[in-house]
């Protein structure tokens, strides 16, 4: 039975009301991505008694991401852990009436449908491009609402996409930005603007668990927190879109690169096309000839020279100490083998 304490204020809301808080119970959410606002978003449905939780990352957790990722604390940063075991550990002490489950994997074209299948809603707390196409194109094909945002420097934006109701992602942008644009890597990220983006992701997932989707903003957000400029965009469907139009799912197909740069990191993520288990027991006596090597059960790191080559079982490795994809597989070729 639920505890009617803890949601007390939360059932005062006219629009959730008891009725709706049973819808919340009831409900499934999957957050792809559980950094900045991936930990935003988790620890508000947590506390707002989503039934089930899962949180699907590819990463560890740093020093670094401690200014901003709200549910991590210095010894998660100490122990490297994989971000979905950290974050599944402190939601549930936060509540206890939802069911999380920390899923540590890259979201990619082989595993997509299998990760978001069955859930009502998709968030994203991604960080490029590449992946959001992926989550628009799986959405797409499985009918999902999905709610994209993006955050950097002290500028956050977010947008609703129901499949088949409104425009996507690739209507918005029907190809990645071009060129030099900044990054977080570039102009850092504040707490603020996350908080913005997310709390707007959250509160739109909420109104399309209680079936209110008569009252989503119906736009592409926009909000530099420092600057105060707030912008509100109504985006329109292409008829000629290659998602939602032609239901060309590119990114689902395999599309895709398999390195990553990852933003804010100066490290590229190296994943296999084809599948591939790691024995890490047997790489860390490997390793152990090159350089200092510290393990934890759900991967291995070992510092080699200038670089740090981090191991998961299912065959990714983050290379940290480069931007160059190529200089990446070639850390990886010589250590892993390729």
């Amino acid at each position: 039975m639920m505890s009617g304490e803890k949601y007390s204020r939360q059932i005062l809301f006219e629009p959730i009301a008891t009725a709706g808080q049973e819808k919340l119970r009831q409900s499934k959410v999957v957050i792809v991505g559980c950094g900045a606002l991936g930990t935003a978003q988790a620890n508000a449905l947590a506390r707002a008694g989503i039934g089930r939780l899962r949180i699907v990352d590819r990463d560890f957790v740093e020093a670094s991401n401690l200014q901003r990722q709200i549910l991590f604390d210095e010894a998660d940063a100490a122990d490297n852990l994989p971000k979905a075991v950290a974050a599944e550990r402190k939601l549930k002490l936060i509540n206890s009436d939802v069911q999380v489950e920390g899923v540590v994997a890259d979201l990619e074209c082989r595993n997509a449908e299998e990760l978001v299948r069955s859930f009502h809603v998709i968030l994203d707390g991604t960080d490029n491009f590449e992946s959001r196409y992926l989550l628009n194109d799986v959405s797409l094909k499985l009918g999902i609402p999905w709610i994209y945002g993006a955050v950097v420097a002290s500028y956050a934006t977010t947008m609703t996409v129901l499949p088949g109701r409104t425009p996507c992602l690739a209507c918005v942008y029907p190809r990645p930005p071009e060129g030099a644009h900044e990054t977080c890597d570039t102009v850092g990220v504040i707490a603020p603007a996350v908080a913005w983006a997310a709390a707007v992701q959250v509160t739109e997932t909420l109104k399309i668990l209680l079936g209110r989707e008569s009252e989503l903003h119906g736009s592409l957000l926009s909000y530099d927190i420092w600057k105060n400029r707030y912008q509100r965009v109504t985006p329109k469907t292409d008829p000629r879109c290659r998602a939602c139009g032609a239901k060309e799912f590119v990114y689902l197909t395999g599309g895709g690169s398999v390195q990553t740069t990852l933003c804010g990191r100066d490290a590229v993520q190296i994943r296999q096309r084809e599948s591939r288990t790691l024995d890490l027991a047997t790489l860390k006596d490997r390793l152990e000839r090159f350089g200092t090597v510290r393990g934890n059960g759900f991967l291995l790191q070992c510092k080699l020279g200038s670089f740090e080559l981090t191991l998961f079982p299912d065959g990714r490795a983050i290379v940290k100490g480069t931007q160059d994809p190529a200089v990446a597989r070639g850390v990886y070729a010589k250590y892993v083998g390729s």
